[in-house]
């Protein structure tokens, strides 16, 4: 078969799996899918975004704890001396990042602090499993309570801080070296 050939048959497979697509998103169409540009795109990409966004759509939501077969159950932190726990927390991070889960913004808090927070909000909550996902999910664990403080104090970078102040008016507070500084699995933001 000749490479021109070829190159039709899987532009018109690209066209047929294109059509599907668009078919089985139809009834959850919103302003994202006419987002897509075909004139910018190749049909082979604008696939790629439609199966994503199909995948999302059909995705269920449960616990963090639950991506994981068997479910991923952690002794409550009160259980642990301070040595288990820091095990116990270095193996669930890494367990974690299996499903490609990042915990940013860590070194703020102590182990413990950490494995609370793990324990305690990120295992229980509900997230959508995708099972293709390409990129990472970012857990911001500077954020907790939508208090930029930790965050402006410990991670901010001082073009960061300013506009933070341009912004709202305020003072960030003082730059401080994160007191408990480590290294867990990295991912792309």
């Amino acid at each position: 078969m000749n490479s021109s050939h070829s190159h039709r048959s899987d532009e018109v497979e690209h066209l047929l799996r294109n059509a599907q697509l668009r078919d089985a998103l139809e009834p959850l169409f919103d302003e994202s899918i006419g987002c897509v540009n075909a004139e910018v795109m190749s049909t082979s990409s604008e696939n790629e975004f439609l199966e994503s966004m199909l995948e999302w759509e059909r995705a269920p939501m449960l616990p963090i704890g639950d991506w994981f077969e068997p479910r991923l159950d952690i002794p409550g932190p009160d259980l642990l001396n301070d040595e288990q726990l820091h095990e116990m927390l270095h193996y669930t991070v890494d367990r974690l990042f299996e499903k490609r889960i990042v915990l940013d913004f860590t070194e703020h808090l102590s182990d413990r602090q950490l494995y609370c927070l793990v324990y305690r909000d990120i295992l229980p909550s509900f997230e959508k499993l995708i099972e293709r996902r390409k990129n990472y999910l970012h857990w911001d664990c500077a954020n907790v309570g939508d208090d930029p403080d930790m965050w402006l104090r410990y991670y901010a970078s001082e073009e960061d801080r300013r506009a933070w102040a341009e912004e709202t008016g305020g003072y960030p507070p003082q730059c401080d070296a994160p007191p408990f500084p480590r290294r867990l699995p990295r991912a792309p933001l």
